[in-house]
This record gives C-alpha cells, sequence and structure tokens, in this order.
C-alpha cells in the first residue's frame, strides 16, 4: 500500500510539474504573441525629417497645436497647447483635465509627461528644442509644410500613422456630408448675399481675408460671397494686419461675424461709431457678436465643424 501511495504521490508531482510548464510556455507564447502584433502594427512613415518609424503600442502623445486631429481620431493627447492662459477653448470639452505645456515646447516640460510620440510642425526652428533634443526622448515626426498647412492632409497623415485610416476616412466622409447639407442650406437662406469676419482683440480690428483660418470653411467650402474688401486682401500672410475704423467704413457686407470675448474694449468702439453703424450689416441688425472665437482662429476637422454650426445658427432659415 505504502509504494502503492508513493507511486501515485510521484506521478502527480510529475504531471503537477508538467502542467506548470506547459501554462509557463503558453503565457510566454502569448506575451510573445502580443509583442509579434504590437511590433506588426509599427508604422514607417516619410517625415520632413525622413523615415520615422512609429510603434503600434503608442498612447502618449504630444502633438501641440493639433490635438484637433487627435480628437477627431478619438485620440486624447497626453497634453494641451497653450501660450500662458490662453488655450484653444473650443476643445475643452474634451481637454479641461488634460495638462497644459507651452506653445514652444521646452524640452523639460516634454520629460515631465514621458511621451510616446512627439508631433511637431514643419517650422522646428519655433520650438525651443532642437529635433534631435525632442529624438531622444521620444519617435519624433516632423510634418511636411503641405501637412502643416492643412488639416485634411493632417487628418490622412496622422491617421496612417496611429493605425486609424478606417476613421480618418469615416469622419471626413461625414464632415464632406456636413458641408454638402450646410451650403444647400445657405443657397436657400441668403443666396448671394455676402458676408465678412473680423476679429477684435483690445482695441484693434483684423478682417479675415478668404483663406485665413475657418474663413476658408465659409468662402470656399460653404460657399458664401465674400464682400469687395475681403477680395482686396488678397492671401493672408503669417502676421496679422489690423484694419482702421475708417477702412471698415468700405465694407459692404451684408452679414458680419464679429469674434470678441465678452467685454472685449472693440465692441464698445463700434457700437458707438457713427462710421460702423453705417454700414449695411450694422445698419440692419446683421452683426453677429460671438464670445468664443477660438474655432475661427483655428484649423481642423472639429474647428471646422464649430464654425459650419455657428454659420448656420445665425444665416440659415
Amino acid at each position: 500500500m505504502y509504494t502503492f501511495n508513493k507511486i501515485r504521490f510521484t506521478f502527480s508531482t510529475i504531471l503537477l510539474a508538467l502542467i506548470l510548464i506547459v501554462s509557463g510556455c503558453g503565457g510566454n507564447n502569448t506575451e510573445k504573441s502580443n509583442q509579434d502584433k504590437a511590433q506588426n502594427n509599427d508604422v514607417t512613415i516619410d517625415s520632413k525629417m525622413g523615415k520615422v518609424t512609429i510603434p503600434g503600442d503608442t498612447e502618449q502623445i504630444i502633438a501641440p497645436y493639433h490635438e484637433d486631429t487627435l480628437l477627431a481620431l478619438g485620440i486624447t493627447p497626453v497634453v494641451k497647447w497653450a501660450i500662458g492662459k490662453s488655450i484653444q477653448d473650443y476643445l475643452e470639452q474634451d481637454l479641461k483635465d488634460i495638462p497644459k505645456i507651452e506653445w514652444n515646447l521646452p524640452v523639460e516640460q516634454v520629460l515631465q509627461h514621458n511621451p510616446d510620440l512627439i508631433i511637431l510642425e514643419h517650422g522646428i526652428d519655433s520650438y525651443e528644442g532642437s529635433y534631435e533634443d525632442y529624438q531622444k526622448i521620444a519617435p519624433t515626426y516632423v510634418m511636411k509644410e503641405e501637412t502643416t498647412n492643412s488639416w485634411r492632409k493632417q487628418l490622412e497623415v496622422f491617421g496612417k500613422m496611429l493605425n486609424k485610416e478606417d476613421k480618418a476616412k469615416e469622419v471626413l466622409s461625414q464632415y464632406n456630408e456636413k458641408v454638402k447639407d450646410a451650403k444647400e442650406q445657405l443657397s436657400n437662406s441668403i443666396g448671394s448675399e455676402t458676408a465678412a469676419v473680423i476679429w477684435t482683440k483690445g482695441n484693434q480690428f483684423f478682417l479675415f481675408e478668404e483663406n485665413r483660418h475657418s474663413a476658408e470653411i465659409l468662402y470656399s467650402e460653404l460657399g458664401v460671397t465674400p464682400p469687395e474688401l475681403v477680395k482686396g486682401l488678397g492671401d493672408s500672410q503669417t502676421k496679422w494686419n489690423p484694419i482702421s475704423l475708417e477702412k471698415l467704413s468700405e465694407l459692404k457686407a451684408d452679414h458680419v461675424f464679429l469674434l470678441a470675448t465678452e467685454g472685449e474694449q472693440g465692441i464698445e468702439t463700434l457700437k458707438n461709431s457713427s462710421v460702423w453703424q453705417s454700414t449695411p450689416a450694422a445698419k440692419n441688425g446683421n452683426v453677429y457678436i460671438l464670445n468664443d472665437p477660438s474655432n475661427w482662429t483655428n484649423t481642423g476637422l472639429i474647428a471646422s465643424e464649430k464654425t459650419i454650426e455657428d454659420v448656420l445658427e445665425h444665416l440659415a432659415e
């Protein structure tokens, strides 16, 4: 009996050991499989600085000023762009709990957030650190100029590098439908009536050119007619040039979107100006004050959608 029990005990011990070995191997295989899967999702993509490989398991992303595109793809960045207290207010619904990082990307601030990926604009000289500095922290993708300047191109490129190509196509298709519907509504409501966009900061006024930020959505995509004064401005330049109140008297726009945070001095100046009050839009009560101008002064899919909503709210029937 003793011998039998001893044999049975020895057999059970050997069997248990085999199960543990097989389980261990299975665990190792699973771990290796996950690693292989992540590597298979790695993306090598061309950038301004040459080929860059983006790891398939990238999660912690810094893309200052281009958080719009990340959010459109369903990705929350690890930090958000800021100039002091100024942020992209129109994105705060999604980013209110995300810490800020200064626009020029100080290296020590980048290090604090331990990113897996850093995405920079083509003008890398505007950043505090060098490309090599950021590359030491995480894979760094520098956009080509055409990508920096086109949110549609950004959506395509970001979608490719982050394995979100299908999502990029989906949200762009939805956006195009939104533009189509909005354009039809505006055609029925205002026809060929003209509209202009003015941003007042302090006591200065900036008239948007046809391709300045979200004004391009208003004119090029929604088909709203620009007034002659806007047509005469030409293409937008990097530097903003304020326009005088006397020059604004020449603005024969049927509608004006006035971008001004609450309490801005420029609102009071226009209210008390007989020159301004004699313009068609002011005389007919067609000046629309927008207290959150941030989506109008940015570009991106979300900014564009919010701009369309602003336009429809005031101009559609």
